[in-house]
């Protein structure tokens, strides 16, 4: 059974390009999709937000010369591209899907508007949030934990490239220390790079858990959902 009803599921556009450089790989996205189907035909309701940074990345633009406005404006319109993407994935798949947009946008996506997104949620739909916060200088980390917020999630899903918390970097570090728990408290005393610190914050102020796992095997979401003990959970003092 699901230790959840609603979640939110942060996805990295990075995630998308599988063994690419650059863009969507479509093996990747279907296989994203089929888990989240199994997570919904499980009675779990699923809002997503995923990243950009598979096509554009608004701190990368920076680097490049690109007004750091500009940049994030142009980050958040790739996230629009990876929704509609594993919006359609879903679809083929059966499961009814709503895009959501920070952005107005009507002729492709609906605006975000947060009654409407939980009665879409009510009514067993995925929904998919678009252009992060959509303002600049906020990630979409920062946009995941305000609609999990908003949206009274239970817990932030984040599917990331590496399998926990740990002490340190393990790519760099080999004797870095995985966590099984940790709070929050730590993951920003410590600088660990769970999330950017404003998401962190928040999802603290708004007392909701992350758990942190490694999507190289898309199974890990319904695994996390299920209750399994996978990857990091940051949460509150006991």
């Amino acid at each position: 059974m699901p230790v959840y009803k609603r979640i939110l599921l942060k996805l990295s556009g990075e995630s998308l390009m599988g063994a690419q450089k650059y863009g969507l790989d479509t093996a990747v996205l279907n296989s994203y999709a089929t888990q989240i189907k199994a997570v919904v035909d499980s009675g779990v309701q699923v809002g997503i937000v995923i990243g950009g940074g598979n096509i554009f990345r608004g701190l990368s633009g920076v680097k490049k010369g690109f007004d750091r406005v500009k940049g994030d404006q142009m980050g958040m319109l790739a996230t629009v591209i990876n929704c509609l993407a594993l919006a359609d994935s879903l679809e083929q798949r059966g499961v009814e899907v709503r895009v959501q947009t920070a952005i107005e946008m009507t002729r492709i996506a609906e605006p975000y508007i947060r009654g409407r997104a939980i009665r879409h949620l009510e009514k067993g739909r995925v929904v998919i949030f678009g252009c992060g916060t959509g303002n600049p200088f906020f990630s979409t980390d920062t946009g995941a934990v305000l609609r999990a917020a908003e949206i009274n999630a239970d817990a932030i899903l984040l599917a990331k490239n590496v399998d926990g918390v740990y002490s340190d970097d393990p790519a760099k570090n080999p004797d870095a220390v995985k966590f099984d728990e940790i709070t929050y408290d730590e993951v920003l005393a410590r600088h660990l790079m769970v999330m950017d610190s404003t998401a962190t914050s928040l999802s603290m102020d708004n007392h909701i858990p992350i758990i942190l796992f490694a999507l190289k095997d898309p199974e890990n979401i319904l695994r996390v959902v299920m209750g399994e003990k996978i990857g990091t959970v940051v949460k509150e003092d006991k």
